[in-house]
Order: C-alpha cells, then structure tokens, then sequence
C-alpha cells in the first residue's frame, strides 16, 4: 500500500511540474507584443470587410487573468 501510494505521489509530482512549465510558457507568450505587420494585416482585413469606409482609430491590448475580467471589461466598455 505505501509503495503504491509513492508512485502516486511521485507521478503527480511529475504531472504537477509539467504543467507548470506549461503554465510558465503560456504567460511568457501572453506578455509577448503583437508586431507591426501583424497589425497592419488585420487592419487591412477589416478595411476590406468593412468596404474601405472604417477607420481605426485606436488599438487597445488588454490581458486579464481570468474569463470573468475580460466579460466585466466588455460589458462596462460598452459605448452606446
């Protein structure tokens, strides 16, 4: 039974520093800035979608940490 139970620990301990080094690769990539020609890209792509009548105005980047953020920010963002 103790014997068991150690590899159980040990195989969690090895899942657990997996997604760690999972979870650190992930916000290194969210910390990453979106280059140039990227943006210039899909402001062409929505230029061309919208007919060439709308113009960018602004570009806002944020990053929330959570799915909850993000909908708080969308709904009270929310021009009329």
């Amino acid at each position: 039974m103790i014997k068991a139970d150690r590899k159980r620990l040990t195989k969690l301990d090895r899942k657990i520093a997996c997604l760690e080094a999972e979870i650190a690769e992930l916000k290194k990539r969210a910390d990453v800035e979106i280059p140039e020609d990227v943006l210039l890209a899909i402001s062409a792509a929505v230029s061309a979608y919208l007919g060439n009548r709308g113009k960018i105005k602004a570009v806002h980047f944020t990053r929330h940490r959570t799915w909850a953020a993000q909908g708080r920010q969308a709904v009270q963002s929310r021009k009329l």
